[in-house]
């Protein structure tokens, strides 16, 4: 009988420990997910600071690393209004630009003019909409890339009508 009562015993610490165990485990990952942020422009800046960080380059490096995409012309959401604008792409490495060059006609163009179709002219207008269409931009473009990621997007030109 004495044996019996320990099992028992040890059985019931076990499960108490277990469920206590189960339920912080349940717990941390709500709590991980509450930490992530929905603003686009955080996760820009999550994605960005994932770069390693160098010394500052050259003009010339700038320049060999920059993809540029004129005149996207596409219709925005919601309305008759549409939007003619273009980008330049600043990369990390060579590596990373030639990936993203071979992706411009198809992925990074569709994905633009994707973004673009699911903004109102609202959204899109002033300095604001110009940060967040770059941070949507940026989370958007980065996982298609393996070489390297986008470091900075400037926006060149931009026709609201």
């Amino acid at each position: 009988m004495f044996k019996n009562k320990i099992f028992i015993l040890i059985v019931s610490i076990l499960i108490a420990i277990t469920l206590i165990l189960t339920a912080a485990f349940v717990l941390w990952n709500f709590m991980e997910k509450n930490n992530q942020s929905s603003d686009p422009a955080a996760k820009a800046q999550d994605a960005v600071a994932s770069v390693k960080p160098t010394k500052a380059p050259s003009a010339e490096t700038v320049k060999a690393n920059t993809a540029i995409i004129k005149d996207v012309l596409t219709n925005l959401s919601g309305s008759q209004n549409f939007i003619k604008i273009s980008f330049a792409f600043e990369l990390e490495n060579a590596k990373g630009k030639t990936e993203f060059d071979s992706l411009l006609d198809s992925a990074v163009k569709g994905t633009i003019v994707q973004t673009l179709g699911d903004l109102t002219k609202e959204q899109i207008e002033g300095s604001k909409g110009s940060d967040t269409l770059i941070s949507t931009l940026m989370n958007k473009l980065n996982p298609l890339l393996h070489e390297g990621k986008i470091k900075q997007i400037w926006i060149t030109d931009k026709v609201l009508q």
